[in-house]
């Protein structure tokens, strides 16, 4: 299910983000540029999409993305916008990303307060299910696939770098729930 990758990062540096408080509460909006070299507090969504056997997609990340290039992560994540809710977040990142339209499908499960392994972010995790096929943007994915979650762990613990921190950090937490 590999793609090609656009040459283009198809990020700008001037994209508008929220900088939140220690609350998670607006404080004013910063380019992606600042954000991201100041360690500013802001926001994102993970979410992680299951099929009727239990395995977990996974996306590999565009070799072209100014963080984690070529990782594997999880089924879908990426900031929310300035002026954007986490919900409609999720959703658009989803059609975005792997072509899926999971409204009435999306579940919230649990928010993480930034850290360094969330790259300063509040994240609200989501998962779903769906089937698929997915449709991969090239300039967000470059690869994806569905894995068993025993085969997952076992690949984490021997190759830890294959993956995002973000990714690790929140599936860790994910599965001690």
């Amino acid at each position: 299910m590999s793609t090609l990758v656009s040459e283009s990062s198809g990020q700008s540096p001037e994209e508008r983000f929220d900088v939140v408080d220690a609350e998670d509460s607006v404080l004013r909006n910063e380019s992606r540029a600042v954000v991201h070299r100041d360690n500013l507090m802001h926001r994102a969504v993970h979410v992680f999409v299951f099929n009727a056997a239990g395995q977990l997609y996974l996306q590999r990340r565009s070799l072209s993305k100014d963080s984690a290039p070529g990782k594997w992560v999880s089924s879908c994540s990426g900031h929310v916008d300035s002026g954007e809710v986490y919900d409609y977040a999720a959703l658009r990142e989803l059609r975005e990303e792997i072509g899926l339209d999971a409204s009435g499908n999306l579940e919230r499960v649990f928010k993480e307060t930034p850290c360094k392994q969330t790259g300063y972010e509040f994240v609200w995790v989501y998962h779903c299910q769906s089937e698929g096929p997915f449709t991969l943007d090239p300039v967000e994915v470059c690869d994806g696939k569905w894995i068993g979650l025993d085969e997952l762990n076992a690949w984490i613990e021997a190759s830890p770098r294959d993956f995002a921190w973000s990714f690790t950090h929140l599936w860790a937490k994910y599965q001690a729930l």
